[in-house]
């Protein structure tokens, strides 16, 4: 009989199972479940490739004083006297309340104006959401404005 028993028993095992598959096979599921719901997630809320909004920063630059050529009518100025920096195309600054520079412009030419020489300053692409900005035009030191005012484009700055 227990020729009998060993057989029954030999036969009544069940074959040896591979064990890694069935977790192999869920945790590539639930991977591509998992990156399906984040994609699909990304798509319906609009982030990931969208940018931040953007505005240009616009206003002006005055020099005034000795440092402006006099009799000048309707030619265009530019700074003189240890304010030669102060010309079209001088560097614009723009940085955020962080501190962080956030773009850069330039001045565009000067007009004369009652004894002054008047710069239009354009910043393109500054980025929306600080609450005030500073602006440097060369190295003479930030202005500090608040967001609105850089949106609406009521940037004023003077040296002289």
């Amino acid at each position: 009989m227990s020729e009998m028993t060993d057989a029954a028993a030999v036969s009544l095992t069940p074959a040896p199972t591979k064990r890694w598959l069935h977790p192999l096979i869920t945790g590539v599921v639930g991977l591509v479940v998992g990156a399906g719901a984040v994609g699909l997630a990304w798509g319906l809320s609009g982030s990931g490739s969208s940018a931040p909004a953007t505005f240009t920063l616009r206003g002006t630059m005055m020099l005034t004083g000795d440092h402006v050529p006099s009799g000048a009518t309707s030619e265009d100025c530019t700074g003189y006297s240890g304010y030669d920096d102060i010309a079209k195309g001088a560097g614009v600054t723009v940085y955020d309340s962080a501190g962080k520079v956030v773009a850069t412009g330039a001045l565009g030419t000067g007009k004369p104006d009652s004894g002054a020489c008047v710069f239009v300053a354009e910043v393109p692409g500054v980025p929306e959401g600080s609450r005030f900005y500073q602006v440097e035009v060369s190295h003479r030191g930030k202005v500090t404005v608040s967001a609105a005012e850089a949106k609406g484009g009521k940037f004023a700055a003077s040296l002289g």
